[in-house]
């Protein structure tokens, strides 16, 4: 498999987490089968007749339905760690010389970028007595620089072990959503476009990130407005992912290490040409030359 190509810095993503319990969605914990608001049947002593709830929940309709979030996180680990299985990544960490620190977990988390600070504090105030927690010190010293300063020579061994427990997973989930999957789907769905759409917004906050930069997702999205309409203001969905996706590109193109664009030109443009918007199985892909499917 090629080596793994992973985003660049979030810079300035750091949304204030205001609860220690963060509301996510958990992958393990809804059946595939199962959605919200099925009805339930039950008969009455006086009658065979099926009664209704009064009320349901509605059943996500987007990349946040179960099924297709799975698609998103296999989607994504395809480029992020060459492989399908992002389940296998919560144990994952190295410094892959990209001047941020360590980079680790199911979505990249760097002690150079905030975002594993955030994550190993919501797991200590979940968990306190727990394997990172002594390591807090020296990722709140090193946050913003690619310094090992305080971590070595222990911290991967320690986030490896840390990885095994349920608590710690959870963290990830749930950091993972709050700062880039949520944001990614609220702000796809009040555009107007569907799941392909809401997936390409998603990988691009996971590279990029949401800050104030010129490359961050917010100057991609303006950068694609400036072109075409997305559906919510009357444009045509596949003008407008067109041109997110050309904005995409430009803004990996200003970044040496993210000169290949395969994981939009091998993947996102060939969902997109097949206008295939609500990412339905089969998909083929491919990613730095690597070939990839979902049945």
């Amino acid at each position: 498999m090629h080596a793994p190509h992973k985003r660049a810095a979030r810079r300035n993503a750091r949304p204030v987490r205001i609860a220690v319990v963060v509301l996510g969605l958990s992958l393990t914990a809804i059946p595939v089968a199962a959605h919200a608001g099925a009805p339930t049947h039950r008969a009455t002593p006086q009658s065979s007749a099926v009664v209704r709830p009064a009320a349901t929940v509605a059943a996500a309709t987007g990349l946040d339905d179960p099924a297709k979030k799975e698609i998103a996180m296999q989607l994504v680990s395809s480029a992020e760690n060459s492989s399908l299985d992002w389940k296998a990544q919560y144990k994952y960490i190295e410094d892959i010389d990209d001047d941020r620190g360590y980079t680790a977990g199911i979505i990249g988390f760097c002690s150079g970028t905030g975002d594993m600070l955030d994550l190993v504090e919501l797991y200590t105030e979940r968990k306190p007595d727990n394997v990172l927690a002594k390591y807090l010190p020296a990722l709140r010293k090193v946050d913003g620089t690619p310094s090992h300063e305080g971590l070595d020579p222990n911290f991967t061994k320690d986030w490896v072990k840390a990885a095994s427990d349920s608590a710690f997973r959870k963290a990830q989930d749930d950091e993972r959503d709050r700062v880039y999957f949520n944001p990614a789907v609220k702000q796809g769905k009040a555009d107007g476009i569907g799941t392909l759409g809401q997936f390409a917004y998603y990988d691009a906050i996971v590279m990029h990130g949401d800050g104030g930069d010129s490359t961050g997702f917010g100057s991609i999205r303006k950068r694609a407005l400036s072109k075409a309409k997305p559906p919510s203001q009357g444009g045509d969905e596949v003008t407008y992912l067109n041109a997110f996706l050309d904005a995409r590109v430009w803004a990996m193109k200003q970044e040496e290490a993210h000169e290949d664009t395969s994981r939009v030109d091998t993947a996102q443009r060939v969902f997109l040409k097949k206008r295939n918007l609500n990412l339905d199985p089969p998909l083929d892909w491919k990613v730095y030359g690597d070939s990839f499917h979902i049945g």
